[in-house]
């Protein structure tokens, strides 16, 4: 009879090492930067300004927000949308690329709900609702 040891061993699908080949380690690098997940939370709702996005994250600031949004830009998870306009107009929404990181949102606000925050504590709300 295999030991937990050998049979680990060989269903281990995780790398050794968590560099840059490893598929959870380069995602964790993109979610996990601070504010990115609550603006991709943000923008799974549809296109938003930049002063919609500072204002539904109080804290951030207009330098990090701008940092993220290019860093989301640049992996082509977010496409910017520039409108000529008098006062001119930009609004960024997420791209098929951005949109498949929204499962991952919902098991976050599921997890958040579950075992971090009571929904008693949350102001309206819902299993479903905005988290």
């Amino acid at each position: 009879m295999a030991t937990r040891e050998e049979i680990l061993q060989t269903t281990r699908t995780m790398k050794a090492v968590h560099d840059s080949s490893c598929s959870v380690a380069a995602c964790a690098e993109i979610i996990g930067a601070k504010w990115t997940a609550l603006l991709v939370h943000d923008l799974s709702e549809g296109p938003r300004r930049f002063s919609e996005l500072r204002d539904s994250c109080p804290g951030i600031s207009p330098r990090t927000l701008s940092e993220r949004l290019r860093t989301l830009e640049q992996g082509e998870m977010v496409v910017r949308r520039s409108y000529a306009e008098s006062p001119p107009r930009v609004e960024y929404e997420l791209t098929r690329k951005g949109e498949a990181l929204l499962p991952i949102i919902t098991e976050m606000r599921r997890f958040g709900h579950l075992w971090l925050v009571p929904e008693e504590h949350e102001a309206g709300s819902s299993p479903q609702g905005h988290a």
